[in-house]
């Protein structure tokens, strides 16, 4: 009796059902990122002598391994942040040489003498939680972007926008290198007027 063959499995197409497949779970499959904070660090200068810094040009915001936000030692709601630190940028206590022309504040003299001086500085513990701390940070430039814009609209009114969209325009790659040229020098301009001063302190680690 003659042996029947086994039939021959056509595998021809396999490559292309694999790589189907690929281009689909590709396409389909979602990958979580994780927020973060976009910073440029200053260039490293050496000071033989640093600044003498007042304390009421300094906005102290701490953030506590409980996720509660203390600003200036006080306790303080997170929806209350933005608007605290814009008062404490924008006050213009200062007088002779260091008064601030622009600044639209109450001129308090024990709060800061203009936004040049002003520093916010924020700490946090250990235990804080990540997106606490992000909160908290994005309040804070939302508080210098909020006085940019303000400035940026004064300054610049046929612009017809404000410093964050001049600003996003200006490092939006399809941007041309003239609009780019154009737009340096009014970002700069502004920037001058509120520095964003923001300084972190080594986070801390609380004793249970």
């Amino acid at each position: 009796m003659a042996k029947r063959s086994a039939p021959e499995v056509n595998a021809g197409s396999m490559a292309d059902i694999a790589f189907l497949l690929l281009i689909f779970f590709l396409v389909t499959t979602t990958i979580e990122t994780d927020s973060g904070i976009n910073r440029k660090l200053p260039p490293m200068e050496e000071q033989d002598d640093p600044p003498i810094i007042k304390q009421k040009n300094i906005f102290t915001v701490v953030v506590n391994k409980n996720n509660q936000l203390l600003v200036e030692e006080e306790l303080t709601d997170l929806a209350e942040l933005r608007s605290l630190a814009v008062e404490f940028l924008d006050n213009g206590g200062g007088e002779g040489d260091e008064a601030c022309n622009y600044c639209q504040g109450t001129k308090n003299p024990k709060s800061s003498d203009n936004p040049e001086k002003a520093i916010i500085s924020l700490k946090n513990d250990r235990e804080t939680a990540y997106k606490v701390y992000i909160s908290v940070q994005n309040e804070l430039v939302a508080a210098y972007n909020e006085l940019r814009d303000r400035e940026f609209t004064r300054l610049y009114p046929n612009e017809l926008m404000t410093f964050v969209e001049a600003d996003k325009k200006y490092n939006d790659p399809r941007t041309s290198p003239e609009e780019k040229a154009r737009l340096k020098p009014l970002l700069s301009e502004v920037k001058i007027m509120f520095p964003q001063k923001l300084s972190e302190a080594e986070p801390s680690k609380t004793k249970s």
